[in-house]
């Protein structure tokens, strides 16, 4: 099953799942009240609806695998733009939403990564039930991550791949930092990153994690398959 972080405690965003916590307050405000007393197992699953079939996810902010979801979870799904961290004001439901035109609409002043409609699953996600597949990056070939997925119960499949170049990464210093490009410089394995490269830098403990994640921001953003790495979009 797959879990929400109020059970998991694990995020690649903001670990705030937590009673008073940010996201324990924008439940609350998106949902009425509706889970402040419910166990932490019944609160809802986050995810992004792929508006424009990308290959590489709806939400690559939030890593370079994701699973894709049976049509019919599509009935207890609600969706917002932007993300609720920015507490929004738009919503929908898959049979009536304006929100895929609002993610459309020139301006706003948002980083690419962040132009996704999020989505959240009210009740269980189950393996075999409602995942149709597992999506991974190619750098995972060969691995143990590969050699997990195809214990749980649901399709493998590959994208296309996230690949940058440290010379392609040193022309964007204003996107996450100069500290960012001179991590993602060392990280980088023969002059390239990818998701595993990454990957095997957050777990050697010799990079702060907050540098860590926005290096692989960049490499979301400028690192994706197709046209000028528009990651998502």
């Amino acid at each position: 099953m797959y879990r929400s972080q109020f059970v998991t405690g694990v995020s690649n965003g903001g670990l705030t799942a937590f009673e008073g916590g940010d996201r324990w307050r924008w439940e609350s405000r998106m949902f009425g009240g509706a889970y402040d007393r419910a166990p932490v197992c019944a609160r809802p699953v986050y995810g992004a609806l792929d508006r424009v079939g990308s290959g590489v996810g709806a939400a690559p902010r939030f890593g370079s695998c994701f699973f894709r979801l049976g049509e019919p979870v599509v009935g207890r799904t609600t969706f917002c733009y932007p993300d609720s961290t920015f507490e929004p004001s738009a919503f929908g439901v898959g049979e009536r939403m304006g929100l895929v035109d609002l993610a459309r609409a020139p301006g706003g002043g948002r980083d690419v990564l962040d132009e996704y409609v999020e989505a959240q699953v009210h009740g269980p996600v189950r393996w075999g039930a409602d995942v149709v597949a597992l999506v991974l990056d190619p750098s995972f070939r060969g691995t143990r991550v590969e050699e997990a997925a195809g214990r749980l119960g649901c399709a493998v499949s590959w994208h296309g791949g996230f690949r940058l170049g440290v010379e392609e990464l040193s022309r964007h210093p204003g996107y996450r930092g100069r500290e960012v490009v001179e991590a993602g410089t060392r990280i980088a394995v023969e002059g390239w990153l990818t998701p595993r490269v990454i990957g095997e830098a957050a777990r050697s403990g010799r990079f702060e994690p907050r540098v860590v994640k926005r290096v692989w921001h960049c490499l979301a953003r400028f690192g994706a398959p197709g046209v000028g790495g528009r990651a998502g979009v």
